[in-house]
Order: C-alpha cells, then structure tokens, then sequence
C-alpha cells in the first residue's frame, strides 16, 4: 500500500506573501509591515481577507520557494533616494542630506512623532506659542509626560490652561489626523535653515566658560563686558557652575542628581567649597539629601585633606557635566534665574 500526496495548490505570489506573513505572525514574529508603502499593505490585506484554508504540501511548497528567495539574495539597497538618505543617515553632512531632500522631494520615513520627541523643550515651545490650540493639544498628549509638564510650565497661564483643557477634546481625533499633523510639525522643525554650529553663540561661549577654571571664567566675562556688555549678560545666563546650584535646580531633584554624579567627584568638589566661596552650595545639597548620607558625606569631608583649586575645579566641573547632561536627556529641568529676584 503506497501513501499519494496531492499536488500544490497554485497561488499568485500576492496569495503566497499572505501565506508567508500568516505563519510568520502564527510563530510570534514581529513584522513592520507599517514600513512597507500602503498600496502594497492594502493588497496584502486583501490577499489574506480572500483566503480559507491551505493544505500541508502547498504550504510546504511556498516555505521551500520563500527560503530559496532569501537564500538567493547577497545584497539588499533601501528603494529611492528617501532610502538611501535614511541608511546615510549620520554618514554625510546634514547640509547635503537637506539640500538632496528637498531637490527629490521626499521626507524621513517613519513615525513623525518618534522625531519630534528626540528634539529640546526649548525647540517645541515656540510651536505651542504660534500654532492653534487644537495642534498644540495634540502634540502635548504625543510628548512624554515629563516633557508635556515641563513645557507647560514655561507658557503663559491662559495659554497653558487653553492646551490643558484642549487636550480633554482630543478623544474624536483620527489617526489620520494626528499622523498629518506630526508631519506638518516635523517639516516646519526641519526646515529651519541649518547652521555651521548646532548651537548659538550665547549657548557655545557658555559651554566654554562652564568648563573653565572660575578664574578663566571671571577674566573673560570682564572682557565681554567691555566689548559687549549685552552679549556678556546674556553668556551669564547661560552659564552654570556649582555656585549656581542653588537657584537652578530644585531642592526635590538633588537626589536624582546625585545618583549621576561621581562620588568621588561629589566628596572633592564638597570639601573645597567652602574655601571657594561655595559653602552655600554645599550646605544646599547637603540639607536636600538623606540625612544617613548627609552624615557620611560630612565625615568624609572631614577626613580629606583639602583639596587643591584645581582640583576642586575639575570636580565641580564634572559635576556640572553630569547635571547638563540630565538636562540633556530630558531627566532634569533647570530653573531660570532672574536677574532681580533670584529663582522663579
């Protein structure tokens, strides 16, 4: 008695994707089929929406034909020039990846949102100032909470309250839409002229005196004052050093700070603040941590032989790197310090 097999169902190759793409998703694998272009997701959901049943051999057959497929493939290039630009990505000048951009037309692919997410606070504020209260209301509830909350602090109160009630409104709103308007707001933020330097001169002198001794630091604001005492002021601003401590983080976020913070570093730069003229800035973190860890860092402190200048310098420095770095990072917000009052 011999056992007789039936032949393979013939199917399209549209009918033997939906076949791959259906055992695949049976075993659990996680398939971008979002990445591919909608006319062929749409013939895929058809595909699998016209299909029964199909037997062992034929499926057999389509998994023999499918493994030779990708068996036979060396070398696989991204389709079109918006791709390409996205496998370039990081690997040529921004400035050429615009301008081959806007010649071909085309945008980054994916999820708008996931870009707009990785920009600054400061970047996405002038949005919810100038755009209407609706798309504002949808890229707060899109943001991380910890970056809604922060930027809603730094709008005016009416403007804050109408984004906050707005939000409450936007259950009705369609993917579609939502998807149109991460669109529109990730080619505004993008068509920004692109500058030589990442960041504005304020912000780059500031980087630059944050790391330098206080010395350094005092001899060249004094100079800035007298070329540009406009310019000079606004480098104090964006300056921040371990004496400014204080007024810029909140007395709630020391405890995340110092979990970043070298402790060494946080031992040599608190010992030698007292003879930097920081003993403010020591006493701060001091009251503001677990009094357990309060008590050690005192001994500690006690123990140490003074610590040189520079030494003191170089630690408080790398503290400072690891607050901005925080910042950066979106796990910290620094408090803006005002000229007259101190700390708002």
């Amino acid at each position: 008695m011999s056992l007789t097999t039936s032949a393979p169902a013939k199917l399209s190759r549209r009918a033997k994707a939906a076949v791959v793409v259906r055992l695949l998703l049976n075993e659990g694998a996680d398939i971008p089929l979002e990445d591919l272009p909608e006319e062929l997701q749409s013939h895929l959901t058809k595909a699998m929406g016209q299909m029964r049943t199909v037997d062992r051999d034929t499926l057999s057959a389509v998994i023999e034909e499918f493994t030779a497929e990708v068996e036979r493939i060396g070398l696989r290039f991204p389709g079109g020039i918006a791709g390409a630009l996205d496998a370039l990505d990081g690997k040529i000048n921004p400035q050429t990846a615009a301008r081959l951009r806007k010649e071909a037309g085309v945008r980054h692919a994916g999820d708008p949102w996931g870009r707009i997410r990785e920009i600054g606070a400061e970047k996405l504020l002038p949005i919810l100032k100038s755009e209407s209260i609706e798309v504002s209301a949808v890229m707060m509830s899109k943001l991380e909470v910890k970056k809604a909350a922060a930027l809603l602090s730094m709008l005016p109160g009416p403007r804050a309250r109408q984004i906050t009630y707005a939000v409450s409104l936007t259950g009705s709103v369609t993917p579609d839409a939502v998807e149109r308007i991460g669109i529109s707001l990730a080619m505004q933020l993008s068509a920004k002229p692109l500058g030589a330097f990442d960041s504005d001169p304020v912000e780059r002198v500031g980087a630059i005196l944050n790391s330098s001794t206080s010395i350094t630091r005092d001899d060249m604001l004094e100079g800035l004052d007298a070329s540009d005492q406009g310019f000079a002021n606004a480098v104090r601003k964006a300056i921040f050093t371990f004496a400014n401590i204080p007024k810029r983080i909140a007395p709630r976020d020391i405890p995340r700070v110092l979990r970043e913070v070298d402790p060494n570093d946080m031992l040599v730069a608190m010992a030698g603040a007292e003879a930097a003229g920081m003993k403010a800035t020591a006493d701060f973190i001091l009251e503001n941590m677990s009094g357990r860890m309060a008590d050690s860092l005192r001994e500690e402190m006690q123990e140490l032989t003074p610590p040189k200048p520079a030494d003191h310098d170089t630690a408080a420095a790398n503290m400072i790197a690891a607050i901005r770095k925080l910042e950066t990072q979106g796990e910290l917000i620094l408090m803006a310090e005002d000229d007259d009052k101190g700390t708002k």
